[in-house]
């Protein structure tokens, strides 16, 4: 078989089944008798061997398998968990999470996990005294019976079939782990059961059954004339059936066992689905054979698809182009001023706008795909630190574009670590300031306009304002005399410097003199800012702001002599005229007074060389007030052509790190105009 061409599935697959495993450990934590979560577990677990396997990644499949050993003794309580075990349970995925990465990048998938899989073994050899599952006849036929949980109307027609002389049994089939078909398996053991009896009621439900959405077990509740022996010889006859287990059905078990029913139910199936409750039905037929399901009460299926983001890259380059075409169609349909012309170019442009935001929405992924790395994140933390931390997140939904998710992770883990390491003291300082044990760390999304604002808020010892500034003088970052005038907020960003770190101790959480000047870079390098609010021994609360999107923004468009620039909308406060008696000087900088702030002024002919046919002697100037944080400052441009969408291109390889341009783009006439990067004309 060609297997190459599910390599992209098989990834996207094992991201996820590893995700749900890292989130089902952190619940079995804090619930270690929980075994319904141990089996959801077992079940993404077995799924990701199945599937490394049949890939032909065999270390992947082997340690998978080990793995799955460990839990499979857990969930039949053969050993309890501890937290050393979910130790290597955890590192056991992280092995996981690392060799399906490497498959991603190309590799194959190879990884010395030797000593992951000597503790794994001697943690399943650890209570090999208790009698294996598999093989005996009392712990199938417990599991059997407690696999199924009835309503009062089953319970009725159960007692019922034992008054008349029918045997009532809970059947449990096992396929082989390599069947192929296992619908086609299932239907044959229905036919042959309808033959001798009635099916009162299957686990999982038909509809899953027929779906094959159950691993190699399913369980059916029959009444039947026949004997348990001569229905486990007919149904063991249907070929790649491994096992069956046929156990009769005690008077009364269903009532006294209803709780340990539900949780073993939970372990042995898919999902257990409620069944519709039909007292009126005038025979037991709620487990039909699948073939003859009422198809009108099937579960509606996953209307999503899964699609190469090349493929959708590739979609927003084209409407790019559209979007510049538009353009020149409007500027070729002002200019001719035709009726029929202007009418198709305003529909053109509604319909656009509709695809514009249908494309923008495609390529929105939530957040939720990078913050759900972070709670296995702070559980090994906490153990490195010896803390006590709980992690909250909130707004996991909020979307942002894929472009920004993909490089958003690393700063967010740089502000997390931070928040954890600096922030959260150890549980004795917090019970000596009289706060809780447990320090808590907020993740938190949500959106705001064309924004989308990330929170990393925690309740520690806040930033120290006389340690950062003392470390910030003997930087040199600032002088003296300049921190007696700096307010909390512009100390609590002296952080944010170069190489600015208050560790005492240098470690591998933080304070590694890297300091958190990389994630201003590259917050503000996808056109966003960073804030920080912090309250010493109350808290901090690091904000971040990102566009929701980088591929097609709106601008102001301006002039300098005959030549066009872009200043993105998001920068921009306002717009004004001012006088040239209004410009003054402050420390050899031309400055003006806006709103009772002093804004220093860029004059952007300067910035760019933009050559004068003859000096400018206009009393006036037009200046475009722009934000970068809290710092404000005053482009000062020939004149304001107007607002506009436009596509942000890159300028490629050649023309990397031009300073103070972000891009260009193509208007309407056919010319380039030059983004201009606010960012980097506020200092």
């Amino acid at each position: 078989m060609e297997v190459n061409q599910y390599l992209e599935m098989f990834i996207e697959e094992s991201k996820d089944h590893l995700q749900a495993c890292s989130e089902h450990l952190l619940e079995l934590e804090k619930n270690p008798d929980d075994l319904a979560i141990v089996g959801e577990i077992f079940r993404s677990a077995h799924t990701l061997k199945g599937m490394s396997a049949t890939m032909g990644f065999e270390d992947l499949a082997d340690l998978t398998h080990k793995m799955e050993n460990v839990l499979d003794a857990i969930r039949n309580e053969k050993i309890h968990v501890t937290p050393e075990i979910l130790d290597v349970v955890f590192e056991s995925v992280d092995h996981l999470e690392e060799m399906v990465m490497d498959i991603a990048n190309g590799g194959d998938g190879k990884r010395d996990v030797s000593s992951t899989v000597a503790q794994l073994k001697r943690i399943e050899l650890g209570e090999e005294a208790i009698s294996e599952v598999v093989g005996t006849t009392e712990t199938p036929t417990t599991a059997v019976a407690s696999a199924l949980e009835y309503d009062g109307f089953e319970q009725t027609v159960i007692s019922q079939s034992a008054e008349q002389g029918f045997n009532a049994f809970e059947i449990s089939v096992k396929l082989r782990e390599d069947c192929l078909l296992k619908a086609a398996r299932v239907f044959m053991v229905f036919e042959i059961l309808e033959k001798d009896g009635e099916v009162i009621k299957s686990s999982p439900s038909v509809e899953k059954l027929e779906d094959e959405q159950f691993d190699q077990q399913f369980y059916v509740a029959f009444v039947t004339k026949e004997s348990a022996e001569d229905m486990q010889k007919k149904i063991m006859k249907v070929s790649e059936v491994e096992e069956v287990i046929v156990a009769a059905i005690e008077p009364n078990q269903h009532s006294e066992t209803a709780q340990a029913i539900q949780e073993v139910a939970a372990t042995a199936t898919v999902e257990v689905a409620v069944p519709e409750k039909n007292p009126a039905a005038p025979k037991p037929a709620t487990a039909a054979a699948p073939a003859k399901a009422d198809k009108s009460h099937a579960p509606v299926g996953n209307k999503t698809i899964r699609v190469n983001i090349e493929r959708l890259d590739i979609l927003m380059n084209l409407f790019e182009e559209l979007v510049i075409d538009r353009g020149r169609l409007q500027s070729i349909a002002t200019e001719v001023n035709h009726g029929e012309l202007n009418e198709t170019v305003e529909r053109m442009s509604r319909v656009m706008g509709d695809l514009q935001t249908i494309i923008l929405t495609m390529r929105m992924v939530p957040v939720e795909t990078v913050f759900n790395r972070f709670p296995k994140m702070i559980r090994q933390l906490s153990r490195d630190l010896n803390k006590k931390i709980n992690l909250e997140i909130i707004g996991a939904e909020t979307e942002l574009d894929r472009t920004v998710i993909d490089e958003i992770g690393d700063p967010l883990v740089h502000l997390i670590r931070n928040s954890v390491d600096h922030g959260i003291e150890n549980p004795t300082a917090r019970l000596a300031k009289g706060k809780p044990e447990e320090g808590t760390v907020v993740l938190r999304a949500y959106h705001s306009g064309n924004y989308v604002f990330i929170e990393i808020e925690d309740d520690g010892a806040g930033i120290n304002r006389e340690k950062v500034l003392a470390k910030a003088i003997s930087k040199g970052i600032v002088t003296q005399e300049q921190s007696y005038s700096m307010s909390d907020k512009q100390i609590n960003e002296l952080i944010l410097a170069s190489g600015f770190s208050t560790a005492d101790v240098i470690s591998d959480v933080s304070g590694r003199g890297v300091g958190l000047d990389v994630v201003k870079t590259t917050i503000e390098s996808l056109g966003g800012n960073i804030s920080i609010e912090s309250t010493q021994d109350v808290g901090s609360v690091f904000s971040i702001q990102l566009p929701l999107t980088l591929s097609i923004i709106s601008v102001m468009l301006v002039e300098i002599e005959k030549e066009i620039y872009a200043i993105p909308l998001s920068s921009i406060i306002e717009t004004s005229i001012i006088r040239s008696s209004e410009i003054m000087n402050a420390h050899n900088q031309k400055v003006i007074d806006f709103r009772g702030k002093v804004v220093p002024l860029v004059f952007l002919e300067e910035i760019f060389e933009v050559p004068r046919k003859e000096p400018q002697g206009d009393e006036f100037h037009s200046v475009v007030i722009v934000r970068k944080g809290e710092k404000l400052a005053g482009l000062v441009v020939d004149s304001f052509i107007g607002q506009q969408e436009i596509v942000l291109k890159s300028l490629g390889n050649y023309l990397t790190n031009i300073f103070a341009i972000s891009g260009a783009t193509i208007l309407g006439n056919g010319k380039v105009a030059l983004i201009v990067d606010c960012n980097a004309l506020i200092k």
